[in-house]
């Protein structure tokens, strides 16, 4: 069965190109020329991932990632748009997209970066044993994708959680930004930006901010790490 990507942007040209590309590449494309109908096929239909432009008529891209996530939904989006200000960036991944994407963009790199998180949840769906990481009191179910310190569910976005596991596989070592970039992100990432230390922030909030003891340190100049005193 050929996996379904659903395309929200509201440019045709842009958008069929796109849809041509995924095509010719063996996917299934559909595309959503307006934000509330994408919105729509988005929590009603069944899509492995979505491209989603920022600047849409009717509902914008911040809106429909944020609506996507509330409903529980973790399908892969990828932001597709004109606006790169770091600013809109930091936006989109708070909100809980999952790559962003800058207009004019080179359509390989695209197909690449779908590619990782296609294969990536491809791996999550085949893995059928129930593993639980543990430090402290921090739990982390990687069959169900769940979080929990000291009993009480924490709400993750998929990129915080794909980012706070890997700290706790590797817990005790200092991980440079290189290495969080090269394995959270898996493509060649910017880091020139400052959205790895966004999303370590993100988790210190999430995680620590309101536990006695601190889990996430960072190390300046080298990198952060996760430990249990």
């Amino acid at each position: 069965m050929l996996q379904e990507i659903l395309i929200i942007e509201d440019e045709p040209k842009v958008a069929n190109s796109i849809k041509q590309g995924f095509e010719e590449n063996g996917f299934a494309a559909t595309v959503a020329y307006d934000g509330k109908i994408g919105l729509k096929m988005a929590l009603t239909g069944s899509y492995h991932l979505i491209i989603l432009d920022l600047n849409l008529p009717h509902m914008n891209g911040f809106d429909i990632c944020k609506e996507i996530r509330t409903s529980k939904n973790q399908t892969p989006i990828i932001m597709l748009t004109a606006l790169g200000d770091i600013e809109d960036k930091m936006q989109a991944f708070g909100l809980g997209a999952d790559d962003y994407v800058v207009k004019p963009f080179n359509f390989r790199e695209l197909l690449a970066r779908v590619r990782v998180f296609l294969k990536r949840s491809s791996s999550d769906e085949s893995d059928q044993h129930t593993q639980v990481l543990k430090i402290a009191d921090l739990e982390i179910n990687t069959d169900m994708k769940s979080v929990h310190r000291n009993g009480v569910l924490i709400n993750l976005t998929a990129k915080e959680y794909t980012l706070l596991e890997y700290m706790v596989r590797n817990k005790g070592r200092v991980l440079s930004k290189v290495e969080i970039a090269e394995k959270v992100w898996d493509v060649g990432f910017d880091t020139g930006t400052n959205v790895i230390e966004v999303y370590i922030n993100f988790l210190r909030k999430k995680i620590d901010r309101d536990a006695d003891k601190k889990l996430i340190y960072n190390k300046p100049g080298l990198g952060y790490y996760i430990k249990e005193d």
